[in-house]
C-alpha cells in the first residue's frame, strides 16, 4: 500500500509501533506527532489527544499524567484498601493507608503521595455518606460517622493520628458509643 494512501490512524500505529514503546506518556506522544509531521508533512500533522485515542482503541497503554502512572504502578498496593465494616477494619484500613504514604513519600513518589491521600478521601467520602442513609441500621451509621472522623484526623495530621486514635478509644465517650470495640485493644 502506498503511504499516501493509508489513513492516519495506520500511520499513527505504524509510527507507534516503529517507536516501539511499552506504553505511551506524552512524551512519546508528543515524539510520535513530531515524527508524524517530519515524515508525512501535512498529511501527518494530528493533536496528541487524537494520537492518545487511537492508540487506546488500538489496546496500547497510554498514560496521560503522573496520576495515572502512580495508579498504573502501585494498582496492586491500592486494591481494597477500603473495607471498613467495622471499626477495627478502619483502623486497618488507615494504617495500610500511612504505610503507603509514609513508604511513597520516602522514594519521592509524589504521585503515588497523592493517590494514597485521594484513596483515604474516598474513604472519608464513604464512610460520610453512609453515616447518613437513614436505611442503614442506627449503630452502623454511628459506627460510620466515627470512621469519617478518623479519616478526617488522619488526613489533616497523618504523625499525630495513632496517638490520638489510642487516646480517642480510652475515652469514656468512645467505650459508651462503641462498647463491642473493647476487643480492639
Amino acid at each position: 500500500m502506498n503511504e499516501s494512501l493509508k489513513t492516519k490512524k495506520e500511520l499513527i500505529l505504524q509510527a507507534a509501533r516503529e517507536i516501539g514503546a511499552q506504553q505511551f506518556t506524552p512524551a512519546e506522544i508528543d515524539q510520535l506527532r513530531r515524527r508524524l509531521m517530519a515524515e508525512y508533512g501535512e498529511e501527518g500533522k494530528t493533536g496528541n489527544d487524537y494520537i492518545a485515542d487511537v492508540l487506546k482503541n488500538a489496546g496500547i497503554k497510554v498514560l496521560l499524567s503522573l496520576q495515572e502512572e502512580a495508579e498504573d504502578q502501585y494498582e496492586e498496593e491500592f486494591e481494597d484498601l477500603l473495607h471498613f465494616k467495622t471499626l477495627e477494619d478502619a483502623e486497618v484500613s488507615i494504617m495500610r493507608l500511612d504505610e503507603l504514604m509514609r513508604k511513597f513519600r520516602a522514594q519521592g513518589e509524589h504521585a503515588a503521595v497523592e493517590r494514597v491521600l485521594a484513596v483515604a478521601r474516598l474513604g472519608k467520602r464513604r464512610a460520610e455518606m453512609i453515616s447518613r442513609n437513614q436505611k442503614v441500621e442506627a449503630s452502623k451509621r454511628a459506627e460510620k460517622v466515627e470512621i469519617a472522623s478518623w479519616f478526617r484526623i488522619w488526613l489533616e495530621t497523618p504523625d499525630a493520628f495513632f496517638d490520638w486514635l489510642d487516646v480517642r478509644k480510652q475515652s469514656p465517650d468512645f467505650k459508651s458509643r462503641f462498647p463491642q470495640a473493647e476487643t480492639l485493644e
